[in-house]
């Protein structure tokens, strides 16, 4: 008990102590309610998917639209730091940590499992195994995995990198409301948002480290028959806790950046094996054939409710509605994190990245596996009927390498587990010590072993379902807010628009008759 107090004894605020306090009521509300409170927060979630889905729809369509203007505008010139400062980390680690963050487990996850299941278990508008069902499958799935998600992201990661690096202001996600709220964000109300925060960073973490252990779970029992149960699954999340905390304490240079570049060096290996083991030319085919219905859609499926179609709206409900707020959820998080990284880079810079790079690669990875996936539901149309967590392994098994592909995607769930809960167990603790860039190691420790005991007690109690409702729920409060936080970026950035005199006019114009050419003008400032 010493020991504990003495662990605690850190500058962590009031926020830690309120997130604190509201985890521990929903884990044992969670196992002596079992049942109730998993009914009950399923309403709730059912209720906000059905009569505030055309707010999710039209609020993260509205989130592209702003970064696009961001990377067009004459703001996108603005750096986030000190005039000529310059990024910390190389563009591919920086990109391998954002990615790794942000995505790794869900595209392992989802990626053969989506396609299939779009095309042969629920399709979202054709019939059932038709050609039209199957181009919806991979096209939707690019959708729930594109610029959309990307797009909340980078609008958090780009208003706490500008706060933090160009404003001096903290980590909070309170500190970006500064331009519409002022001082009143330091006090009851800044709490309650960080407190907010937190609490949806424990319960998304703790939600994909669960999941995370299933997933790992079933591709041993694919591979080595090990059997499917809570202790398998228990030394799975032990083993994981006892890595991502040893890269915490080493910190991000060492710990995060070095795994995220081992996970984009399996995950290339691993698509690069499928794709040779699978139908090459049909997958990027695929690819080539989806990425233009998916820009061609684009608009008409941001949009699409399925108003006055039952069977279309619980679709959309389950799976656009379900991801976006997913994404809404975890973004402070990821948002945090990602601006933590992103120090030196310019506005244009950051969003054409955040949005473009993890998509594109997020269209490679579904039409690669998708197609792999539904290849094999061809052969044996039975893998459908397995679990999400052990389709992928399912279709390995209908191609050669299989055991090979199997080791590495194992691997490659256990490195990206591990590096999302390094990530989080940061993130947590900067929230917790009042945004504190260098957050302290005993607080890195209480949050990565409470977070892996919510898991391992919720994965006992089986209620990792009330876990998913929870921070379905938490979404809608934080989508209001992150309208307030885009908002409050935007007004801020044409301030300093005005302040800098950025413009989109010329600085000069070519004389009449003499055109700038860069084969002569080159020439010209030689001879000078």
């Amino acid at each position: 008990m010493k020991k504990l107090k003495n662990l605690i004894k850190t500058d962590v605020t009031l926020s830690f102590w309120i997130a604190l306090i509201a985890i521990s009521l929903i884990v044992i509300s969670s196992l002596v309610f079992s049942t109730r409170i998993e009914a009950f927060t399923g309403i709730i979630r059912e209720s906000l998917s059905r009569d505030f889905g055309w707010f999710y729809l039209l609020m993260v369509l509205l989130l592209v639209g702003v970064c696009i203007f961001l990377m067009l505008s004459p703001i996108g010139k603005i750096r986030l730091g000190d005039p000529g400062s310059r990024p910390e980390y190389s563009t591919i680690s920086w990109l391998a940590m954002l990615f790794s963050a942000g995505m790794g487990i869900g595209l392992v996850f989802y990626g053969a499992a989506e396609p299939l299941s779009h095309f042969a278990i629920q399709a979202p508008e054709a019939e059932l195994y038709s050609q039209e069902a199957l181009q919806d499958a991979f096209k939707y799935s690019f959708f729930h995995y594109g610029i959309h998600a990307w797009a909340i992201y980078a609008i958090i990661g780009l208003a706490i990198a500008y706060f933090l690096f160009r404003k001096k202001e903290s980590t909070l996600l309170s500190s970006t409301l500064k331009p519409l709220l002022g001082n009143a964000v330091e006090g009851k109300i800044g709490k309650i948002l960080d407190s907010l925060t937190i609490f949806a960073t424990v319960i998304g973490v703790a939600t994909s480290l669960g999941s995370g252990a299933i997933q790992i779970n079933g591709g041993l029992a694919e591979l080595l028959n090990i059997p499917q149960n809570f202790n398998v699954q228990l030394i799975i999340i032990i083993v994981a806790t006892v890595l991502f905390m040893a890269s915490a304490l080493s910190g991000l240079d060492k710990g995060v950046k070095t795994l995220s570049n081992l996970n984009m060096i399996l995950a290339g290996l691993l698509m690069v094996v499928a794709l040779f083991m699978g139908s090459t030319v049909k997958m990027m085919n695929t690819f080539t054939d989806t990425l233009g219905l998916y820009l061609q859609d684009l608009l008409r499926m941001s949009t699409r409710t399925g108003a006055g179609d039952l069977g279309q709206q619980a679709w959309i409900n389950n799976w656009t509605i379900f991801y976006w707020a997913w994404w809404i959820a975890w973004s402070p998080f990821v948002g945090v994190f990602i601006a933590r990284i992103s120090k030196g880079r310019t506005i244009r810079e950051f969003v054409s990245c955040v949005l473009l790079i993890p998509s594109v690669f997020s269209f490679l990875w579904f039409s690669v596996f998708g197609v792999l996936s539904t290849d094999a539901f061809g052969i044996d149309p039975s893998i459908a009927e397995k679990p999400f967590a052990q389709l992928l392994f399912a279709a390995f098994d209908k191609y050669p390498l299989s055991g090979v592909m199997s080791l590495i995607a194992i691997i490659l769930v256990f490195s990206f587990f591990i590096t999302s809960a390094d990530s989080a167990t940061f993130v947590l603790a900067m929230q917790s010590e009042g945004g504190n860039a260098h957050p302290n190691n005993k607080i890195k420790v209480i949050w990565g072993v409470l977070v892996s005991t919510i898991a391992a007690v919720l994965l006992r109690a089986g209620g990792l379902d009330v876990l998913q409702n929870i921070l379905i729920i938490t979404a809608f409060p934080f989508a209001i807010l992150l309208l307030l936080v885009t908002i409050s970026l935007l007004k801020e950035l044409n301030y300093e628009r005005e302040q800098m005199g950025l413009t989109i006019k010329p600085k000069r114009y070519p004389e009449k008759g003499n055109p700038f050419r860069s084969y002569e003008d080159d020439d010209e400032e030689d001879l000078a």
